[in-house]
């Protein structure tokens, strides 16, 4: 069932959105050569601490995972696509690092991600995270009232097909409320014109995640959750929660 949010529930939802952008940026300024995943875990940890706010992401178990996830955020790096769980891995110059975080607050919920590269970035990472980006903004901007679901889809898949990446298709958006993961999901490839209307009040988050190699495969891990391109090339992934109004699409999870 997809819930409308209201004036107040969306403004609630803001205020949790700040807490998700900061604890993605003191990963990212703690990102380093030589520091751990841990290391960016137990950051991101303080800052939802310090908020008051409580971890979506931890002791989460849906159907596809052998154990409860251990970590407030998933660190996803160079060919990991995203679910990555945070363990003694030491950074290294040119990695290309994708951190996924959500807080809940006051019964609230928000979900963001953001990708990087630590230390000296190679060119085609840059081009990769500038097409993940410019994908997340057109798929930002095509959620209005009245636009259906595969609109903001194909304006996703759009930019990453003609960049010539591939595209997680199995995981993309859903919608977002007192739960993670509510209705509707949002694919990051589709028709235009199809699926559920937008409305004002509906809050989704939007995340696409693109594959360097061009093909869509991927593998999973003996941990059951980290997803890695099939063909080893680097992913990258970007994500906001924003809510559809009648003024355009309020992002939710900016600083």
């Amino acid at each position: 069932m997809v819930e409308i949010k209201t004036e107040p529930a969306v403004d609630a939802m803001r205020l949790t959105g700040r807490v998700v952008a900061d604890a993605l940026a003191a990963a990212r300024a703690a990102a380093a050569p030589g520091v751990r995943l841990l290391d960016l875990d137990e950051v991101a940890r303080g800052v939802l601490r310090e908020a008051g706010a409580t971890s979506p992401f931890l002791g989460y178990r849906p159907s596809f995972a052998p154990t409860p996830f251990p970590a407030v955020i998933c660190v996803s790096v160079n060919d990991a696509i995203v679910h990555g769980i945070p363990d003694g891995y030491r950074l290294r110059d040119g990695d290309l690092v994708s951190v996924d975080c959500g807080a809940v607050v006051d019964g609230w919920a928000g979900d963001a991600a953001i990708s990087f590269t630590v230390g000296t970035p190679r060119p085609e990472d840059e081009r990769l995270m500038d097409a993940t980006q410019r994908a997340l903004a057109a798929g930002i901007a095509a959620a209005v009232p009245g636009a259906r679901i595969g609109d903001v889809s194909h304006a996703i898949g759009s930019i990453g097909r003609a960049a010539g990446y591939g595209i997680s298709r199995d995981f993309g958006g859903h919608g977002i409320g007192r739960q993670m993961h509510e209705d509707p999901p949002v694919p990051n490839d589709g028709r235009p014109g199809r699926g559920f209307v937008l409305r004002p009040g509906l809050v989704i988050a939007i995340e696409p995640m693109f594959l360097a190699g061009g093909t869509d495969a991927y593998v999973t891990d003996d941990d059951g959750w980290t997803l890695r391109t099939a063909d080893g090339s680097r992913a990258a992934h970007f994500e906001h929660t924003i809510a559809v109004t009648e003024d355009g699409p309020r992002v939710l999870t900016m600083p």
